[in-house]
C-alpha cells in the first residue's frame, strides 16, 4: 500500500510477539487464530520489511485448502441489481465520491450537479423491470438525504427540533426538488413481487432512527415489516475507531456498527460483513477487524458471508488531498481474502469483487480463499464514481466461462445461500432460473414488464 503518509500517530501498530512459522502452522492445523496471528499473516512476518513472495504463496496456499475443505468446488454468483436511491449526502466520508452534497439537491440551489435522487414509484419502475429480465436481488444502499426518514412519524418528530438541520440532519422533502420518499415507502416499493430486497446498512439504520429514543430492532423490525430481507454489512470500513477518525468521522463508531448488526440478527434478517482496506490503516487494524466481525458471528451466526474491498481511491478525497497515494497491491489484496478466509472460522463464504478487482484478478482470488464471485450487478455507481473501471454487468454466461476456466463449478445462488443450482455449461441460453419471473433467459433480453398495480 503505497501512502503518502505513513504515520498517522496510530495506537495500534502491526507488532507482534508472534512469528510467522507459528501463526501459519496454526492456520494449516485449522486452529482458531489470534489478532497478532492475523497481522503475522497479513505481512507475511513482522520480522521483515515487505510482502515475502514465498510466504506469501504458502498462506495463499493454506488459506486455498480451507476453502476447498469448507466449500468444495463450487464458485457462486447472484443474478442481481444496484437500485441506489439517492447520492445525496452530508456525512463527508474521504474515501467516498459517491455522495454530492445534499444542499444541491435544494428548489433554487442553482447547482448543476450530477447526483440523483429516486421517488419510491421509480424506484418501484427499476425493480419491476430488472425482476422481468430475471433478477430475484435488489441490492439498494445509498446516501444520507436529510429528507429521508423512517415514516411519517419520524418526519414530524425531527420537524419538531428547534434547528433540525443542524441537530438531527433533517430538512423537510418540500425542500428539495425530488421528494424520496420514507424508508418504509422504498422498502415496499423495492420489495414487490418475490424481489429479494438486501439493503438498509447500520449507517442507514441510524439515519433512520436519528433524533429519536427507538433502537435499532424497532428500525429493523418495522424495516423487515415493509419487506427488507436481508441487511448489507458496509459502512464498516475499518472496525477501529482511530481510522474511522481519519476517514469517515461523521460515522457510527465500532459500537454502533456492531449494535446495528446484533439488532438485525435478532430480528432475523441475514446480513453479510464487509471490510475496506488500502488507505490508512495497517495490517494490525485489518487483523482487529476481523476479530470483531468473529466475534459477532460467534454471538450471532447470522452472517452468510465476508465481502474484503480493495479501496478504489482515484477520485476520492483521500487521494485528492494527498493523504493517501493509492491503494492497495494485488500482494495485499491475495493476502486479505486469504487471511479472511483462515480467521473467519465461523464464516462460511467469501467472497472475490470483480468491481474492485477486475476478472482476472478477481478469478486469481478464487484461489486465496474466496468462493463467491459476486452478482450480475446491471448497474454500479458507488465504485464507478470512485475511479473504478472494470464495468457494472456480468451476464450468467460470463460466470460460467471465467468460473469453469479455472477448473471451478459455478453455482447461481439466492441472496442468503439456502437456494442454489449448479449450472450446466452447455446449457442454452444461459440466463437466471432462480428468481420469481427467471426462466433461463439471458438478463439483458427484457420481457415486457408487467404493468405495476
Amino acid at each position: 500500500m503505497d501512502r503518502a503518509v505513513d504515520d498517522f500517530g496510530f495506537e495500534h501498530v502491526p507488532e507482534t510477539d508472534q512469528s510467522f512459522e507459528n501463526a501459519l502452522a496454526k492456520a494449516r492445523a485449522g486452529d482458531r487464530l489470534t489478532v497478532d496471528d492475523g497481522v503475522e499473516l497479513l505481512t507475511t512476518g513482522t520480522d521483515h520489511e515487505g510482502i515475502d513472495p514465498r510466504r506469501k504463496e504458502q498462506v495463499l496456499e493454506a488459506a486455498d485448502r480451507r476453502r476447498a475443505e469448507v466449500v468444495g468446488e463450487e464458485v457462486t454468483f447472484v443474478a442481481n441489481l444496484n437500485n441506489n436511491v439517492t447520492t445525496a449526502c452530508n456525512t463527508g466520508c474521504l474515501f467516498c465520491n459517491f455522495k454530492d452534497t445534499a444542499a444541491n439537491f435544494e428548489r433554487d440551489s442553482g447547482v448543476d450537479h450530477p447526483g440523483f435522487t429516486k421517488t419510491p414509484a421509480e424506484s418501484r419502475a427499476v425493480v419491476r423491470d430488472a425482476l422481468s429480465r430475471g433478477v430475484y436481488e435488489v441490492t439498494s444502499v445509498s446516501g444520507l438525504h436529510p429528507a429521508l426518514a423512517l415514516d411519517a412519524e419520524h418526519h414530524e418528530i425531527l420537524a419538531g427540533y428547534d434547528a433540525p438541520a443542524n441537530q438531527v440532519n433533517y430538512k423537510p422533502p418540500e425542500r428539495y426538488d425530488t421528494d424520496p420518499g420514507t424508508y418504509l415507502e422504498q422498502m415496499r416499493a423495492m420489495s414487490r413481487d418475490g424481489a429479494h430486497l438486501h439493503s438498509m446498512t447500520p449507517e442507514e439504520a441510524y439515519h433512520a432512527i436519528r433524533g429519536t429514543d427507538w433502537s435499532y430492532e424497532d428500525a429493523y423490525r418495522r424495516l423487515a415489516d415493509a419487506g427488507l430481507a436481508s441487511v448489507p454489512g458496509t459502512a464498516a470500513e475499518i472496525l477501529v475507531d482511530e481510522v474511522r477518525d481519519v476517514i469517515c468521522p461523521g460515522k457510527i463508531r465500532t459500537d454502533d456498527w456492531v449494535e446495528a448488526m446484533e439488532a438485525a440478527a435478532t430480528v432475523g434478517l441475514p446480513m453479510t460483513a464487509t471490510v475496506m482496506y488500502g488507505h490508512v490503516e495497517n495490517e494490525m487494524h485489518r487483523a482487529m477487524h476481523l476479530k470483531v466481525v468473529r466475534d459477532l458471528q460467534d454471538r450471532t451466526g447470522n452472517i452468510t458471508e465476508f465481502v474484503p474491498l480493495s479501496f478504489v481511491h482515484r477520485t476520492t478525497p483521500l487521494y485528492e488531498r494527498g493523504i493517501v497515494s493509492g491503494g492497495a497491491t494485488f500482494e495485499e489484496d491475495e493476502l486479505m481474502v486469504a487471511v479472511s478466509r483462515l480467521f473467519l472460522d465461523n464464516v462460511e463464504h467469501v467472497q472475490s469483487s470483480w468491481v474492485k478487482y477486475g476478472d482476472e484478478r478477481g478469478l486469481k482470488l478464487l484461489s486465496c480463499g474466496a468462493d463467491d464471485f459476486m452478482g450480475t450487478i446491471l448497474s454500479e455507481e458507488i465504485t464507478k464514481r470512485a475511479g473504478g473501471s472494470e464495468g457494472e454487468f456480468r451476464s450468467v454466461r460470463d460466470y460460467v466461462e471465467m468460473i469453469t476456466a479455472v477448473g471451478r463449478v459455478p453455482v447461481e445462488r439466492s441472496t442468503d445461500y439456502r437456494t442454489r443450482r449448479v449450472v450446466d455449461p452447455e446449457e442454452r441460453p444461459l440466463g437466471p432460473t432462480l428468481g420469481p419471473q427467471a426462466d433461463g433467459t439471458p438478463l439483458m433480453a427484457s420481457q415486457t414488464a408487467p404493468a405495476d398495480d
